[in-house]
Order: C-alpha cells, then sequence, then structure tokens
C-alpha cells in the first residue's frame, strides 16, 4: 500500500481505466450538499490566484482509496475506485464542464489541458468505451457517458438522462463556470480561464491510496468509512490552528491553556441545526466564520472554509486570531447559559438567544456575533436596535408559518452588506435592508398579514409548545410594559416552561353545550386560536380544567385564585361568560401585543413579488366558489361505505346544508355524520366522482401558476442561488477522433 498527496494532474494524466465496481452505490451528490460548496471552493481558489499569480494556495478534496488489476499486455491499466467514487465522478464532471465551456471560447489549449484529464488519447482507443478515464459499471454508466461525451455547446434538455444527477451536475458546472468567467470580450477573461485551469489542475489535492492487487481492500474501506467516531468541524479546526501555531513558534501547550475554549462538556454537547447534528464548538465556529466572511456555509463545509479564510483572507496570525475566538466563544457561552435561566433578568441580546432556543432556531447567532467583534465600536443602543429588527423579521415569519430555510443567506449577506456602514447609520442600514426584501422566502410581514393570518390559526395544533410559549410570555411581558424599546427589568415574565391551558377547554361538550351543528363546527374552530389560550402558574387538575366557566368551582373563579398573570386577569378573559366572540376579541388583542413586541418601520407593508400559492389546509369552501370552481346547489356524497347515500348542498353563502343544519366546512359535516374527527376533503365527493380535495388541489394548482415561485433547487452561482440557463446546441456522440475536440 502506497499512499500520497497527488493533484487531478497526477492521479489522471496517463492513459487508464479508473473503474467503479458494480456494487458501488450510485451517485449522490447534488447542488446543496456537494455541488454549490465545492464550486465555491473552486472559485475562491481561483480569485485568490487571479489576485496573486504566485501563490501556491491549494484546497483539501477528500481521499480516494485505488486498487490495481491484473490486466493483458497492451491494454489500460484498470485500477478499481475502492472508495471516493463521488469525489471523483464529480471532478471529472467539473473538468469536462469546464473544457466545454473553455473550446466554446476558443480557449483550445486550455481545453485540452482539461480534456487530457478526462478522456484517453485517441491513438490509445481501439473501442468507444475506452474513451472515458473514469468508467461507471453500475446504473450510471449511460448517463455518465452521454453527458461526457456530447459536444459543446451541449443541450442537456435533449439528452436521454437529462433528469440524471451526472447530467444536471454537468450542467451547473458549465453554467456556473461560464458565469464566472464573465463576458468572452472582457479583458480579464483569458486570465480568469488560466487561472480557473490550474487549480483544477494542480489546486485541488487529493490524498490517494493505492493498494496492490493482492491486498485487502475491504478492510482497508471498513477503516476508512465505519471504524472509530468521525471527526467533528471542531477537531478538524484545532488540529489546524495548533499547527499554525507551531509553525509561526507560538508556545503551543500555553495558548492550548489559556485561549483554546472548546474542551468542555458545554461545547461537546450536540445541537440540532436542521437535519443535522453538530457538536456545539463545531456550530459556534460554523456562526463565527459567517459573521466574519458574511457567507452561507453549510454544517458539513466548516473546516475548508475556516481553513481558507486563515490561510488567504484573515488579517491576524493565528496566534492573534486564536485569543480572538475565545473572547467571542466566551461570550457566546456566557448568552447560552444566561438564556437558559428562567429567572435572570435578560439583556435584548440574551432575551434573543432564549427565544431563538425555545423555537429551535439558530438563525440569528452570527449577526450577535458580528456585532459584538471586539474591534467593533457599536454601542448597546446600536446593537440592541439591530437586534429588534431581526428579531421582528424573523418571529413575524414564525408566526405566519414561512419558512426560514432561506433566512440564512439574508444573514450572511446583510452582514457583508453593512460591515463598512457607520454605527450611527446600522439601524436605520439594517431595517432598510429588510424591508426591501421581497420574495416569499425571505419577506418580513407587516401589520396587515401577521393579523389575517394569525386570528384563524389553530396556533396550539400548528405550533411546537415551545414556541407557542414563546408568544404567551411575549403577551404577558407587554402587559407589562414592555416593547422592543424598553430595558431589561426584574418583571418581565420567568421562563419556567409554565403550562398552556386552553380557557374554553378541548373537552367542551360536557358543560359547554353548542346547540345546532353549526355552532358545534364554528366551536371546533375556535378551541386551539391564540386568543382560547393563556399561561398558568400551575397546571389546573382536570375537573377544573374541562369544567364550567362559571360558579364557585368554576374556571373563572380558578384562574382569580390561583393565577397572577396579567393576560388572565384583564377585561379581555370575561367575567360573565365565554364564547367564541370572546375568543375572537382576545385573538385580536394579543395579536396587537404581539405586533407591538416585534414592531417594523413605519409604513412598512410586507409586499411580496413572487407570491405563493395559499397553503392547501388554508383553502375555504367559500374561496372554490369565488373562482368558479364549486357552483352553488352542487350535491356532494358521502364516500362509499355507511354514509355513501347521503348528500350535502352547497348553499348560497358556501356552507353546506347537511339534515336540516348548516356547517362552514366540509370537515365539520362530515364530523357530524360519523360523530367523530373526518376529513371532510376526502369524506366528501363531487357529482362526477372527483374528492373535494381533488377541486381544492386545482384551486392551489391555479394560484401557483399565477405567481412565478422560484424553484428552490436551482444551481447557485458565485453569488448566491440563481437561475442560469444552459447553452443550447445540437449534440451528437463523440468518435474518437473527435476525443480532443478538435
Amino acid at each position: 500500500m502506497k499512499t500520497e498527496v497527488r493533484s487531478p494532474l497526477d492521479v489522471f494524466n496517463l492513459p487508464q481505466h479508473l473503474v467503479i465496481p458494480l456494487f458501488q452505490r450510485p451517485y449522490v451528490w447534488s447542488l446543496e450538499n456537494q455541488w454549490a460548496p465545492l464550486w465555491d471552493d473552486i472559485r475562491r481558489l481561483s480569485e485568490l490566484r487571479l489576485k496573486d499569480p504566485s501563490s501556491s494556495a491549494t484546497h483539501f478534496f477528500g481521499a480516494v482509496v485505488l486498487q490495481a488489476q491484473e490486466n493483458q499486455t497492451g491494454t489500460f491499466q484498470p485500477r478499481l475506485i475502492i472508495d471516493g467514487q463521488q469525489r471523483l465522478t464529480t471532478l471529472q464532471l467539473v473538468m469536462d464542464a469546464t473544457a466545454s465551456v473553455l473550446e466554446a471560447r476558443a480557449e483550445d489549449n486550455l481545453a485540452r489541458r482539461l480534456e487530457e484529464l478526462t478522456h484517453n488519447p485517441a491513438h490509445y482507443v481501439d473501442q468507444e468505451e475506452d474513451q472515458l478515464k473514469l468508467r461507471h459499471t453500475n446504473r450510471d454508466r449511460m448517463a455518465f457517458d452521454e453527458v461526457m461525451q456530447a459536444d459543446p455547446p451541449i443541450d442537456y434538455a435533449g439528452l436521454t438522462h437529462a433528469q440524471s444527477l451526472l447530467s444536471q451536475g454537468h450542467q451547473y458546472f458549465s453554467a456556473a463556470v461560464e458565469e464566472w468567467l464573465g463576458p468572452v470580450n472582457d479583458s480579464s477573461a483569458h486570465s480568469r480561464a488560466e487561472a480557473l485551469t490550474g487549480v483544477l489542475t494542480r489546486g485541488l489535492q487529493l490524498v490517494v491510496i493505492d493498494l496492490q492487487a493482492d491486498e485487502n481492500s475491504q478492510e482497508i474501506f471498513e477503516t476508512l468509512n465505519a471504524r472509530g467516531t468521525p471527526l467533528t468541524a471542531a477537531d478538524l479546526i484545532k488540529n489546524f490552528v495548533f499547527q499554525r501555531l507551531d509553525s509561526e513558534g507560538t508556545d503551543t501547550a500555553k495558548s492550548y491553556k489559556d485561549d483554546w475554549p472548546f474542551d468542555s462538556t458545554f461545547w461537546e454537547r450536540e445541537v440540532s441545526v436542521g437535519r443535522y447534528l453538530v457538536s456545539r464548538s463545531s456550530l459556534f465556529l460554523n456562526q463565527w466564520l459567517v459573521a466574519r466572511v458574511g457567507e452561507e456555509i453549510s454544517p458539513r463545509h466548516t473546516f475548508t472554509r475556516f481553513k481558507h479564510f486563515a490561510e488567504h483572507e484573515a488579517t491576524q496570525s493565528m496566534t492573534t486570531l486564536l485569543p480572538i475566538i475565545k473572547v467571542q466563544a466566551d461570550q457566546y457561552k456566557s448568552w447560552t447559559e444566561r438564556a437558559a435561566d428562567p429567572h435572570a433578568p435578560l439583556t435584548p441580546v440574551e432575551l434573543n438567544v432564549y427565544r431563538l432556543h425555545a423555537s429551535e432556531l439558530e438563525i440569528l447567532k452570527p449577526i450577535l456575533i458580528w456585532l459584538h467583534e471586539p474591534d467593533s465600536n457599536y454601542d448597546q443602543a446600536t446593537i440592541d436596535g439591530v437586534v429588534d429588527a431581526c428579531e421582528s423579521w424573523v418571529m413575524r415569519r414564525v408566526l405566519t408559518r414561512l419558512g426560514t430555510s432561506d433566512l440564512g443567506r439574508v444573514v450572511a449577506d446583510l452582514i457583508k452588506s453593512n460591515r463598512q456602514t457607520p454605527p450611527e447609520n446600522l439601524i436605520n442600514a439594517v431595517q432598510l435592508y429588510l424591508t426591501r426584501l421581497n420574495a416569499a422566502g425571505t419577506y418580513w410581514p407587516g401589520d396587515k398579514q401577521v393579523l389575517e393570518d394569525v386570528r384563524t390559526q389553530a396556533v396550539y395544533r400548528r405550533f411546537k409548545r415551545g414556541r407557542l410559549r414563546v408568544f404567551l410570555e411575549a403577551v404577558e411581558d407587554h402587559l407589562r410594559g414592555f416593547t422592543s424599546a424598553k430595558p431589561m427589568s426584574n418583571s418581565r415574565v420567568p421562563r419556567i416552561g409554565y403550562p398552556i391551558e386552553h380557557l374554553m377547554p378541548q373537552k367542551w361538550e360536557a358543560h359547554w353545550p353548542a346547540e345546532t351543528p353549526l355552532e358545534q363546527d364554528q366551536r371546533r374552530e375556535h378551541i386551539h386560536r391564540l386568543g382560547n389560550l393563556t399561561l398558568l402558574t400551575q397546571a389546573l387538575n382536570g375537573k377544573v380544567s374541562n369544567g364550567p366557566w362559571l360558579g364557585e368551582n368554576g374556571k373563572r373563579a380558578s384562574l382569580d385564585t390561583h393565577d397572577t398573570f396579567l393576560m388572565n386577569r384583564r377585561k379581555n378573559i370575561a367575567a360573565d361568560g365565554w364564547s367564541e366572540k370572546e375568543i375572537n376579541e382576545r385573538t385580536d388583542a394579543l395579536i396587537q401585543s404581539l405586533l407591538a413586541t416585534w414592531p417594523v418601520p413605519e409604513g412598512h407593508i410586507g409586499e411580496v413579488k413572487d407570491k405563493p400559492a395559499e397553503l392547501a389546509a388554508s383553502v375555504t369552501l367559500t374561496q372554490l366558489v369565488s373562482a368558479g370552481l364549486l357552483e352553488q346547489g352542487t350535491e356532494l356524497h358521502a364516500r362509499s361505505g355507511t354514509w355513501k347515500d347521503l348528500r350535502a348542498t352547497v348553499n348560497e353563502d358556501s356552507s353546506l346544508s347537511l339534515d336540516g343544519q348548516r356547517f362552514t366546512t366540509p370537515s365539520g359535516a362530515g364530523h357530524h355524520l360519523k360523530k367523530g374527527a373526518t376529513n371532510g376533503w376526502l369524506f366528501w365527493l363531487l357529482p362526477d366522482g372527483r374528492k373535494l380535495k381533488d377541486l381544492r388541489d386545482e384551486y392551489v394548482a391555479s394560484r401557483q401558476q399565477q405567481w412565478q415561485v422560484p424553484d428552490s433547487r436551482r444551481p447557485a452561482s458565485s453569488t448566491g442561488k440563481r437561475e442560469v440557463e444552459a447553452d443550447q446546441g445540437s449534440r451528437r456522440p463523440r468518435s474518437a477522433s473527435s476525443a480532443f475536440r478538435q
């Protein structure tokens, strides 16, 4: 066995066949997790070499295991790819896509340098299958061969295997290279092409483990992939940091003792970030790095981005940089521990950390870190103002159940855009940045939308308890006199996980009668709304909780006796009865408290250019009737079975008539028949046999056609995710004589 660090030129230079065995899994790398981060690394390295042509900077691309195979004299030397087929396949796609772009720009010499690493020379090729240096033997073979042998410009849509990840990857890299090189007539285009070619041939580094034919490849594979505990990003950064310190002549033992903050159980604890579990130290280093470079960084790529930052972008030595990291890590730990103390008076930053953690969000942490960099000169009022604006943006999106997956990109760009903003202008600049967001995935909802969306939401069912408790705590704090402009105080509501209670109980039937099916339907709609929920200092026992509202032992009396929250003592908790009317009034009042807690700048509306269609769950019969999809007088019949002969009629007011009663929702009508929870959209059928759900889906589809919603999976460029168009043109199989694209 021989292990060496090699460049792509070293790995792919000779005529050969690198064979992916049949038993290897198919190609699975994708845009978000691998292609875009890899391109960012390649682009960043190319730009560094443009800036400093003498730079020898490299990017480590991982390890591969190859095993020699016996071959007949006069044939290619075959080697099996035991491990690393995903990265080697991707590297071939990048080089071939780049060669295609360079050839189209008449950069023939540069294109040929790359083609020599992907295709065997024509005079070595006897059969068509011998052309490519990398050979798939599983189901990916036809797709890989097709895109790698297509003549440029490639008509990607016309490929037989256009939907293959391999074709999509090739198209993504082709578009990314085309965009980065810029216009053909740009004076810098040739220099950029040279820098990119240099990175692809010499700038990427692979650890190559070469096995002889008689060595046990399975044992090597298992050792690399299945044994031991994987190193975290913090582990890798730690090793890198202390190697750098040693090379700088620093006393590493002293630095480890004084300046490395991450060797404690606090930092070793794993934290959930989306679908990833990462150590808190790795998460902090990722967020610290985002704060420094103003780029969204996947948790999987924290180490490689940190390494590049330290080697090529940081203005300080590691000896200077590590103490800065320690100061900010200690501060981060202090925020976290303070936020976890249920009785501690919190600053706006600490309260923000608490609310983020309770809502299972980490989105704003890079902003907090950026605002508290040791060399920054932001005063506390400026920091608090920025935090208030950003928290309002996030929490209003959470309240209206808008996605948060695109917000990390905005946070990174907000930091990058405002690094040079004078402190006295920063609050206004951040507010202006956020108010100008107008895409569905990122915009800042205005008061009207929050009021309309939350007013009818079944919030108890649609929010996790932690988030819902944050909303109710914010209401109570506001009633106690706190707004975003108020300073910290000891009199905020303690954050000890108070029980969330329904004022009108979930089991209302015994003591809270509703006479008609329509009233019952309306009651079920109101039970889980915000205005029917409250916090209690202690949980009521089941008898009181589900008991009547009035009376000596009623629920109203229990609230008066056992509770101290202002939200339970004000006039919006009716003393003479509790019904849907009072729930609606209290809902609006509580929403007003939330709007005051998380305000928007005066005049902000929150307009959206790419407004998405309504969620299917929010579509009503009224909308179907208004859209002309469901006519008044239509008779719906129940699904087959016990109720197959029963009918419900659509009324003029879009309600349903059944058994002489009216229902506002199809589920309410179904509940009346089945005497239990029913999904009415599946239960009721149209006269032509379609489910009512099919009509709802048709309505949603029509709304989607009215608004052009960006595809979240489109390729990303060097400046972020954006749509790219592939070069169009004819495609023909490449023959052996065209192996160099002459």
